[in-house]
């Protein structure tokens, strides 16, 4: 798995310092590990983008301005202003040497073989919890979709896993091959339009032609 260095500065706590490290174009932080007190931090976005914006996670070499030490850790969360879109906050978790819980990417690979068949893909899980120790953490989870036919769900219990387990019940549906609601209208007119043949055929009768149907219309109301 890739490491990623990033250098962050301590700051002070609080609501006002906050505001004003955004105004500045800074986006505040803080660092957390189990047994150990927090650190608030500062950091430039830029610095964040190759931690936030990526579909696999990075283990993070820590570096506090002012510190010799360097700290393993990951991105725990990240905060976005709901308006302009820009990050706000971020949270780092230190990596011990005990199994621990992890937010992991999950990659379609593949195209489905029911999208030939006029499917439409249902994936709501973008991210799986994984729990493993660091040493072993994934980029990401990965599953093949091509087999993937209409009707058909990938579930957790699917999803092959090596020295990790992904915290969630295996029942769970991972993606789903839906009809789309092009192919069901086809296949409901379809099916409204067989209904009278087979209907006739039934009771030994010929069904009655569309337009001859139509035409009989008319003279049914005007015998009134």
């Amino acid at each position: 798995m890739e490491q990623i260095s990033l250098k962050v500065k301590k700051r002070e706590t609080g609501k006002s310092f906050a505001r004003n490290f955004r105004r500045k174009g800074l986006v505040p932080g803080v660092f957390y590990k189990s047994g150990e007190p927090s650190i608030a931090i500062l950091s430039d976005p830029i610095s964040l983008r190759p931690i936030v914006y990526t579909s696999e996670t990075h283990i993070i070499s820590l570096i506090i301005e002012g510190e010799t030490e360097t700290r393993d850790c990951v991105l725990k969360d990240a905060t976005f202003d709901p308006i302009n879109e820009s990050m706000v906050h971020f949270d780092l978790i230190g990596l011990s040497n005990e199994p621990m819980t992890f937010e992991v990417p999950l990659v379609l690979t593949g195209v489905a073989i029911g999208i030939r068949d006029g499917g439409i893909i249902q994936h709501s899980l973008h991210k799986l919890p994984v729990k493993c120790l660091p040493i072993n953490l994934p980029a990401h989870v990965s599953i093949d979709i091509t087999h993937l036919a209409v009707g058909k769900s990938i579930y957790i219990s699917d999803v092959p896993v090596e020295n990790f387990v992904i915290d969630m019940p295996g029942e769970t549906v991972l993606v789903s091959c839906t009809h789309s609601r092009t192919s069901k209208a086809i296949e409901v007119a379809a099916t409204e339009a067989a209904a009278p043949a087979a209907a006739a055929k039934a009771g030994g009768t010929k069904a009655p032609a569309p337009a001859a149907a139509a035409a009989k219309a008319p003279a049914a109301k005007g015998k009134k």
